[in-house]
């Protein structure tokens, strides 16, 4: 037993300091870190088809050795700007809603990092649809007002959400995103947020998933630990995905 929790430790706490090294050292003033476009969201402007994207990035200071945030900016077909939908946490408990809209740029840096495609959705009327049901999707979750870094409510909680509710987006979230199993209303039981499967999760502390996207996945105090067979990967806590890229769904 004694071997076994030693092993369990150090596979799911040794690629923290891993990533620690990489991640976890961001440092300097937070106001002044960057925000601006990636270049991944097509520009309004010469795009007239509709558009859905997905982003995370790695969170600000140390708290990117683990976590990334997460967010969704759509535009219907023929219009002029994009609408970008977030969680966040900061003045909530100062009364502002946890639900931000049009925050930031539709792939803007999230504080200095980078922002990955988790989902890049175009096209015409069926991506129209999809777009009211991501909109649906918002209207109807269950947190409006509360935000918890860990194990959620969060940004991550929301995103995961919106996936369950609009399961046509395949979307399969990072194994960094963590509140993504803290499943509302203190379920035990839900689809993953790919709706290619299951997932049973105890308040997002412990809990195990499989779906055709996702693949197998462990969860432990919010730390993720899986494989992917389908898509040739692994997971691991802090570091994420290792092994052959996935193009966003």
């Amino acid at each position: 037993m004694r071997h076994a929790l030693l092993t369990l430790g150090l596979v799911m706490f040794g690629p923290l300091l891993v990533s620690a090294a990489e991640f976890g050292n961001r440092g300097g003033d937070l106001w002044q870190a960057r925000r601006d476009s990636a270049g991944l969201a097509p520009d309004p402007a010469s795009t007239p088809e509709a558009v859905i994207q997905i982003y995370a990035a790695r969170t600000w200071g140390w708290r990117g050795a683990m976590a990334t945030h997460s967010w969704v900016s759509v535009k219907p077909s023929q219009a002029h700007k994009y609408t970008r939908y977030e969680v966040v946490g900061w003045g909530v408990e100062s009364g502002a809603p946890a639900i931000r809209v049009d925050r930031g740029l539709p792939d803007g840096y999230w504080v200095g990092s980078k922002p990955a495609l988790l989902v890049d959705r175009r096209g015409g009327p069926e991506v129209d649809r999809l777009i009211e049901q991501v909109r649906n999707a918002v209207q109807s979750y269950p947190y409006p007002h509360e935000y918890r870094t860990w194990p959620g409510p969060n940004s991550n909680t929301f995103i995961a959400h919106i996936g369950r509710e609009v399961p046509e987006l395949r979307l399969t979230m990072p194994s960094t995103a963590i509140g993504k199993d803290y499943l509302p209303g203190g379920a035990l039981v839900d689809w993953t947020p790919s709706g290619t499967g299951a997932q049973l999760s105890l308040l997002g502390l412990v809990g195990v998933l499989a779906g055709r996207e996702e693949g197998l996945e462990f969860n432990l105090l919010g730390l993720s630990l899986g494989i992917d067979p389908l898509h040739l990967g692994v997971n691991l806590p802090g570091i994420g995905r290792i092994g052959w890229p996935r193009s966003p769904s």
